[in-house]
């Protein structure tokens, strides 16, 4: 079976493994288990940031810096595609009593004159804008990715109107190899930062939230209250160290397999428009003799699994879990149809 719904659906490999059953742990909710604080401290330096938190999923990270950075009644500008929009069960609403302002972007990204025209005025009758949340790459936008020239001026935006700027990088490392940028350009930039470890960076679960020190100590208070706290967590811990330092350049790979698949789909007939691929996410569009629904139950039959993520698009993407044999295979059944 070739599995191309999700990165999440990766499995950690022999070395990351080995480095999970060696992991020296503790209980981390007394902030002693050695091998995430490790994680921790190694993630924030990356960054060139203050600290960071380890969290259960993405989502977390997502949902405890919007409820850091905001109060209740107040407003978050945003892609109208983003995941802490339209992915995560309404979170925003749930855990910070706050409004979205959601904005009609470009393949999930937004502009800083965008983002100018979206604060609210000083006017009771209105919610306080008070964050601004970028995705980067963007899910469903292709993994579409930021220009950096644009982030800087959406961050002068932000300085100008005392608004905080977080960034969901739940694949930032894809939009930072794709780019030749450093990890420490975001952290000049960004008031928070949230980074998934279990998509293509293949750690079986797990994410960081990185930020100065006093945003993380409220932060961890915030993931207490949520159920985030976590014991003997090491074990978790230590395949994300892994996967940091073993399988970022190779998330090069993924974008060039996803490229050779959107190639052989550009031939079909059936195939409509396609996103500009740019990392490891493939969003096409269907029509003729096929849907999304009898698209994806066709190529099923050949053993491959693809999201019908809308009434015309398919969603393809690519991980550490594909091979180059599967990424031929899924070509010549596609040639075929």
């Amino acid at each position: 079976m070739i599995d191309f719904r999700s990165d999440t659906f990766t499995k950690p490999t022999p070395g990351m493994l080995e480095a999970m059953f060696k992991a020296e742990v503790g209980d981390d909710v007394y902030g002693e288990d050695p091998t995430v604080n490790k994680l921790e401290s190694y993630s924030a330096d990356m960054f060139g940031m203050e600290a960071a938190l380890f969290c259960p999923s993405g989502t977390m990270t997502n949902q405890i810096a919007i409820k850091c950075h905001t109060q209740p009644g107040d407003e978050v500008i945003c892609d109208q595609l983003s995941h802490v929009y339209i992915y995560e069960g309404g979170g925003i609403a749930f855990n910070s009593l706050s409004s979205v302002r959601p904005i009609i972007g470009n393949c999930g990204r937004i502009t800083a004159d965008q983002v100018a025209d979206a604060i609210n005025p000083d006017d009771i009758h209105k919610p306080r804008t008070s964050l601004v949340s970028l995705e980067n790459t963007a899910n469903r936008g292709g993994g579409s990715c930021y220009d950096f020239s644009e982030i800087e001026k959406i961050k002068e935006v932000c300085l100008k109107n005392n608004l905080s700027l977080h960034l969901d990088g739940a694949r930032l490392f894809n939009a930072i190899v794709v780019k030749g940028e450093k990890a420490e350009q975001f952290g000049n930039i960004f008031d928070s930062i949230s980074i998934c470890l279990s998509k293509g960076l293949g750690a079986p679960v797990g994410s960081i939230l990185i930020g100065k020190k006093n945003f993380i100590k409220k932060a961890r208070r915030i993931r207490k209250v949520l159920g985030g706290g976590m014991r003997q967590v090491g074990y978790i811990a230590a395949a994300g160290l892994y996967a940091l330092d073993n399988h970022v350049e190779r998330l090069a790979d993924d974008h060039r397999h996803a490229k050779m698949i959107a190639a052989a789909l550009e031939k079909k007939e059936f195939t409509g428009t396609i996103l500009p691929v740019e990392t490891n996410i493939l969003i096409f569009d269907v029509n003729g003799k096929f849907t999304p629904a009898s698209f994806t139950k066709r190529v099923l039959e050949d053993d491959i699994k693809v999201t019908p993520i809308s009434k015309t698009q398919v969603r393809i993407v690519l991980h550490l879990g594909i091979t180059e044999d599967m990424v031929a295979r899924t070509i010549k059944i596609i040639e075929g149809l």
